[in-house]
């Protein structure tokens, strides 16, 4: 296919990588977890024949890659640089977001590096690339194609090779801490420079690069810094699944020098784990069969290994996590008198109200998280019976001992269609049907308008302590079992805003995420500071969020959407936040997936 090198790799995108690397480096794992509708695929690179562009070594390759967003060229990360090299395996792991529904495509660049000049953006410097998208790449597990120059034209010999791996689930990463001992001296007027490079042998006997450490300089017994790699990338989660150890003594011209290599397994280096070490005797074979009294050319000693598990959203809530769903309404008397037609709480028998219609579209897809199906539903800014005294934390069926609502399935409430029918309701029904726990709050809601006085002022402090109580008792329990959920529908700008920051930077410690719909025509710009999108949200002391729980949005940009619209907006990132407070906590699943042959790695207890 026709390459055009140069049309979207500006110089200024070109000028620095994003972090140094040396002889290579592996992602950080993250803390975070994927999404359910979203998977993570790592890529790995290497090159063959690749065009020798300097006179007196040979090319210094490093790879770029791009992914293309609205039209153009985005860099997304870049490899080391390896020296004097033209069939280079990188160790970087390139790793990339995977949407099935959708046409992602990439583009990798190999350039000739020149030191701390960086890499160049002349026709000189440039090696080939190469153009496909994600999902040939997941499809066929491993791409090779020819590298090209521009105008199309073949980069001699040159091939790139592109192999993926899907980061699953129930993948973690391990925490390793090597050292060698008495290495064998490779050098002539100094010591070796020894670095150690992993690998893992596949089910095809071929070899894969997990990682490289960096280099040591004149030094025969050297400590390498600690890395981490994950537990797919360096075992594909088979304890059993051998790996290679090599060690080698640098040269600057990229003629290594072997000094040895062992045998070893996930499962044998599970012993370093706590006080102990685990060693190996590094081998070099043709020492072995050369020289008689050859015992080994130094020993490789694992000081310290540590298993991190990295569970996703899926695996708490496979393990028996509980979303409990609360859901705040505004009454004060801005929204109007609700016997008026204008009033934001207008009850139309054909046409659900605001409200309704964002309790219903949020409430439905909480409501699969709940076993019992029963919302919390509280109000808040109305004079309440029977002394009709203001309150700011009411509960909507005026029981204060169960603010749960129950209900039958019925209609009304529900926005009409293209949101599918309840299964078990009647198509024939003039409009869809309300679930249960949703119908519940409805009723609920419709009842209690009548017997409250809207009031002031809009005080939601009250609210997010009121929920944020209930999941603190929840977090003493140490497990993973129930997270909250607080959706707050407001027809204006907090009056509390001092107290409610504080609120929320309390609640940011506990397994609680908050939702807030503007409803209305009012100017919600003051709220968006509670949503942290813009900044880190602070209370009023400056003590920042430990976690950003707030999704701010005014339902007017969804009013002409479906429902589904939504709820996907504000329920986006509740999966990033359940995971990221029971990270932080340490919680695992309550219930462990049971193991398989390939996942059979659990975290130590």
């Amino acid at each position: 296919m026709p390459f055009t090198h140069g049309a979207a790799c500006p110089p200024s995108r070109l000028a620095a990588p994003r972090a140094a690397a040396t002889m290579g480096e592996a992602p950080e794992p993250s803390s975070q977890a994927p999404l359910a509708v979203l998977s993570k695929v790592e890529l790995r690179v290497s090159c063959k024949h690749l065009l020798d562009r300097d006179t007196l070594n040979k090319s210094d390759p490093c790879v770029l890659l791009l992914m293309q967003s609205q039209g153009q060229w985005v860099e997304v990360d870049r490899s080391e640089v390896i020296k004097s090299n033209l069939n280079p395996v990188f160790a970087k792991i390139f790793t990339v977001d995977y949407y099935f529904e959708e046409v992602q495509k990439l583009r990798f660049e190999v350039y000739d590096s020149h030191g701390h000049a960086g890499i160049g953006t002349h026709d000189d410097d440039f090696l080939g690339g190469m153009e496909c998208t994600v999902g040939q790449i997941v499809a066929q597990k491993r791409v090779t194609k020819p590298l090209f120059l521009k105008y199309g034209k073949f980069a001699g010999k040159s091939t790139i090779t592109v192999i993926s791996e899907e980061i699953s689930g129930n993948n973690g990463y391990v925490e390793l801490a090597f050292r060698a001992k008495k290495l064998d001296d490779k050098d002539l007027f100094s010591k070796s420079d020894p670095f150690l490079e992993i690998y893992r042998i596949d089910d095809d006997r071929s070899e894969q690069l997990v990682y490289r450490t960096e280099v040591v300089k004149n030094n025969l017994s050297p400590i390498w810094e600690p890395f981490k790699v994950s537990l797919n990338s360096l075992c594909s989660c088979e304890e059993k699944r051998k790996l290679r150890c090599v060690v080698w003594d640098y040269d600057s011209r990229g003629k290594h020098d072997f000094i040895g290599e062992f045998f070893t397994t996930f499962e044998e280096m599970q012993k370093a784990m706590g006080e102990n070490k685990v060693q190996w005797e590094c081998m070099n074979p043709k020492y072995k069969i050369k020289k008689r009294n050859y015992k080994n050319s130094g020993v490789v000693v694992l000081l310290d290994l540590k298993i991190h598990r990295v569970y996703s959203f899926l695996d708490y809530i496979m393990g028996g996590c509980q979303i409990h769903f609360t859901v705040a309404i505004d009454f004060t008397a801005s929204n109007g008198d609700p016997r008026n037609s204008c009033s934001l709480h207008y009850i139309n028998p054909y046409q659900p109200n605001e409200y309704l219609k964002a309790l219903v579209a949020v409430g439905e897809i909480c409501q699969d998280y709940d076993s019992d199906k029963k919302f919390s539903a509280l109000g808040f800014g109305a004079r309440i019976p029977p002394k009709y005294e203001v309150s700011h934390d009411f509960a909507i069926n005026f029981n204060p001992d169960n603010d749960e609502c129950e209900g039958e399935p019925g209609p009304a409430a529900r926005v009409p269609d293209p949101v599918p029918v309840t299964p078990g309701c009647s198509r024939a029904a003039p409009t869809p049907c309300t679930p249960p726990g949703i119908q519940g709050v409805v009723e609920s809601y419709q009842s209690c308008l009548p017997k409250i006085q809207l009031y002031g002022p809009t005080n939601v402090a009250p609210i997010i302590s009121k929920v944020a109580r209930v999941a603190a008792d929840e977090e003493r329990t140490k497990e993973a079992s129930q997270y909250f959920i607080l959706l707050i529908l407001t027809d204006g700008v907090v009056t509390d805003m001092a107290d409610t920051r504080e609120a929320i930077v309390r609640a940011s410690y506990l397994p609680m995420s908050i939702i807030i719909v503007g409803v209305g025509n009012a100017d919600f710009t003051d709220m968006q500071i509670l949503d942290g999108d813009d900044g880190v949200l602070r209370s009023p002391r400056g003590e920042p969020v430990l976690r950003d729980i707030v999704q701010f949005v005014p339902f007017r940009e969804f009013k002409n959407a479906s429902p589904t619209a939504l709820a996907k907006c504000v329920l986006a990132e509740v999966p990033k936040q359940v995971v990221e407070y029971y990270s932080y906590k340490a919680f695992p699943p309550r219930c462990p997936q049971p193991d398989t042959p390939d996942s059979s790695l659990s975290s130590p207890q």
